[in-house]
């Protein structure tokens, strides 16, 4: 009987022995592999985004540069673009169709409100840049815009408890001084076909941009915690589209209202680089508008 038991101890002892490092091993690679794969993921939604928002910037200075005056088109192609988000969005949902969703969703009140809300921000926010690159430099307007920091920071310790900590407010101190120093200085990189007192509003429009700016991204994610309760890349298409359809909404109700598409033919006639160029650049600036926001 003790030599049954001293089998019996051994073989489980054997067993034990021979499953453990493998055991350990299996369970120590899938965090790692995921983890790699995680920041990888991180690493191109930072590329795609910062190249995306770059030529956006580039491409609508270029329009102002050569020849557009239309403020309500250039807030009109940072919203419209919403339509090349549908086919990822839709191939994100047939991936996800057969995930049991373990929260109810919002009742259709919650959603219409919130995305009102998220789109009347984005319009708001569009108009104000729109203003500042007609009268700013784009170096100019880089800077100020990096203020947004200490905005997104003020605005999610109200809505998502957001704690500061040293090196979030050490961020915020430097770019917020460099953008009130750079607003102090009205000569500083402007351009010299634009009035003293267009410079000082382009500046004041580009700041209070930065801000609505913060105030969209803590709100958005406040409903994603809150509202929505999840955030999955189907989740994260369905703001940024209807998000968009409603600022494209409100936004062309404004450009028709304002009387700006009578002088569309005028300006596409006298753009400098020609007509293919003017369409071009409104097509590719509303595409990469668009690809940054959802990055965002």
């Amino acid at each position: 009987m003790a030599e049954v038991q001293h089998i019996q101890l051994h073989i489980m002892g054997a067993a034990n022995s021979s499953t453990g490092p493998v055991g350990q091993t299996s369970d120590f690679r899938p965090p790692r592999r995921i983890n790699i794969i995680r920041w990888l993921r991180i690493s191109l939604y930072v590329i795609v985004g910062f190249s995306s928002s770059t030529a956006a910037s580039l491409l609508t200075r270029l329009y102002y540069e050569k020849g557009g005056t239309s403020k309500w088109v250039g807030t009109l192609v940072q919203v419209v673009g919403f339509p090349v988000l549908l086919l990822p969005c839709y191939f994100f949902s047939r991936r996800s169709g057969a995930t049991v969703v373990e929260t109810p969703p919002p009742s259709l009140l919650s959603l219409v409100c919130v995305y009102a809300y998220l789109g009347l921000l984005i319009a708001g926010n569009a108009f104000l840049y729109s203003v500042g690159f007609e009268y700013l430099t784009l170096s100019t307007l880089s800077l100020i815009s990096a203020s947004q920091l200490a905005f997104n920071a003020f605005f999610s310790y109200f809505l998502n408890s957001q704690k500061f900590t040293p090196f979030v407010i050490n961020s915020v101190f430097l770019l917020t001084i460099s953008s009130v120093t750079l607003a102090a200085n009205s000569g500083s990189g402007k351009p010299p076909a634009v009035p003293d007192g267009k410079y000082l509003l382009g500046i004041i429009c580009t700041l209070t941009a930065t801000a609505t700016g913060g105030l969209l991204l803590a709100s958005q994610q406040m409903v994603f915690r809150k509202v929505l309760k999840r955030q999955s890349v189907k989740v994260v298409l369905d703001v940024a589209i209807y998000q968009s359809l409603v600022a494209s909404i409100v936004l062309s109700i404004g450009f028709l209202a304002s009387g700006e598409w009578k002088g569309l033919k005028r300006e596409m006639e006298g753009y400098a680089p020609g007509k293919s160029a003017y369409i071009n650049t409104l097509v590719w600036t509303t595409v990469n508008w668009q690809v940054s926001i959802f990055v965002a």
